[in-house]
């Protein structure tokens, strides 16, 4: 299992910049595909950003891609989000997550181990 928590979140105008880190502990970490997840009231959560076990391979959503990057750090045990361009429509709760695969996956399912959260409010 990994244990994850996620920080930098925040208030920010639009067209400004966030960086999310998501730190990780358990051994599994570096063997797991990761996922940044968000989720905004009365809207289902939906998968942001995705990357494999090594960082090789990534996937965007269409809403954020050429906004948002999505990279680790296995050493340090941390995967970020770098979103820039900020829109209204980011404003969201974002949750990373870690998967049971070490492939990259956009399977809801296959992501087992969830952060708290972190708030991002972006304003107009």
């Amino acid at each position: 299992q990994v244990q994850l928590v996620e920080s930098g979140g925040g208030l920010v105008q639009a067209g400004g910049s966030l960086r999310l880190s998501c730190a990780a502990s358990g051994r599994t970490f570096r063997h797991s595909a990761l996922g940044w997840f968000r989720q905004a009231p009365g809207i289902e959560r939906e998968l942001v950003a995705a990357i494999s076990w090594s960082g090789g391979s990534t996937y965007y959503a269409d809403s954020v891609k050429g906004r948002f990057t999505i990279s680790r750090d296995n050493t340090k045990n941390t995967v970020y989000l770098q979103m820039n361009s900020l829109k209204s429509e980011d404003t969201a709760v974002y949750y990373c997550a870690a998967s049971t695969l070490a492939t990259l996956t956009l399977t809801y399912s296959d992501f087992h181990s969830w952060g708290q959260g972190t708030q991002v409010t972006v304003s107009s």
